[in-house]
């Protein structure tokens, strides 16, 4: 007797899932998502090595990759606010308004493609966009290599980072030094990747209901895998588009990238892991209220009419998305000299 109730209570202990409802919730959602691994994982051609990721998280955080010396990366993927700015669309050098919402950079290594559009196939190739958009951070090449040149710190961590390279100090290798730290940049152990890993108590009735509407409704036609999303190009509008303010008519989307017809106002599926934290929502980021970017899902990709019921409980599944943030130390970055190009802090008239 003792044996069997020890037997139960180290069961319990484990989380795994009691009732036959919960057994067969957990069997689905297994077969569409799986958790976000705890170990930083691997990149294609960039070797993650503690140098790298060093290097790379001072880059991340240092303003001097712009034009004007005023904008990082953290900028408009802000680590304090769940990897985005959490703006409708950015803001960038001379205050120019950016045409899209930022997308977060949490669990980004995770995505099929990088941006919106998917213009970018990794990390690396994303690093490089901004630091050359001109609504962005509006600098060169040519002038962010000048600038990590002329800092004698920089140069020795670069040495470090790239060994045996005869000029370490390139803009290839600052896009995968902060490739390397935004793979770093991993969100695990949300309550939904501990049901995942078999705590049935990890969410509770609401949020297991809305996990099976989530799935039985066909959101994870679009949302899936590790990330919840960021694995495809879908329509935004599948059965019925949604108003100019939230699809604006001259963003066509991956149209711009790909030039062909069937691709207008394609989108690659946002990726839902830490949702809750990055308000607003779409490409546009136009709706600031995570129900009714559900409402608007629902009715524009699946023709739902969902209840204010239904739309309650998935939204409270989507909070259970939300896993540990990177605990990042901010670096104290190396001071430039009197040979670092001077910043560019001219007004952007619009």
């Amino acid at each position: 007797m003792k044996r069997f109730l020890l037997a139960a209570t180290m069961l319990a202990c484990a989380g795994l899932p009691a009732s036959a409802d919960d057994q067969a919730l957990l069997k689905d959602a297994r077969s569409y998502f799986q958790p976000i691994p705890s170990m930083v994982p691997a990149v294609k051609d960039n070797a993650v090595t503690r140098e790298k990721i060093e290097l790379g998280k001072m880059l991340f955080f240092d303003p001097r990759l712009s034009g004007s010396q005023l904008i990082s990366c953290n900028t408009c993927h802000n680590l304090a606010m769940g990897g985005d700015d959490n703006l409708e669309t950015s803001i960038g050098h001379g205050w120019a308004k950016g045409p899209r919402n930022a997308p977060t950079v949490l669990n980004a290594v995770f995505n099929k493609a990088q941006f919106w559009d998917g213009r970018a196939a990794d990390l690396k190739t994303q690093a490089k966009g901004p630091i050359q958009a001109g609504v962005e951070m509006n600098n060169t090449p040519k002038v962010a290599e000048e600038t990590l040149r002329s800092i004698p710190e920089y140069v020795d961590k670069f040495e470090v980072a790239f060994p045996n390279e005869k000029q370490p100090v390139t803009f290839d290798n600052v896009a995968k030094a902060i490739e390397a730290f935004e793979a770093t940049l991993i969100t695990p152990a949300s309550r939904f990747d501990q049901f995942l890993d078999g705590n049935q108590n990890a969410l509770d009735a609401t949020e297991k209901k809305g996990l099976a509407l989530f799935m039985s409704k066909g959101c994870v036609g679009c949302h899936s895998g590790v990330n919840v999303g960021g694995q495809d190009y879908y329509p935004f509008g599948v059965v019925e588009k949604p108003g100019a303010t939230i699809l604006p008519e001259k963003d066509r989307g991956r149209f711009e990238v790909t030039k062909t017809a069937d691709a207008e106002y394609v989108f690659r599926a946002g990726p839902l892991r830490n949702i809750a934290l990055t308000a607003p929502y779409f490409h546009s980021g136009k709706v600031w209220d995570l129900k009714q970017a559900v409402s608007v899902m629902a009715t524009s990709q699946l023709g739902e009419k969902l209840n204010d019921t239904e739309i309650g409980q998935i939204t409270a599944f989507l909070h259970t998305l939300t896993g540990e943030q990177p605990r990042v130390e901010i670096p104290i970055l190396p001071v430039s000299n009197e040979n670092t190009p001077k910043p560019d802090t001219t007004l952007v008239k619009n």
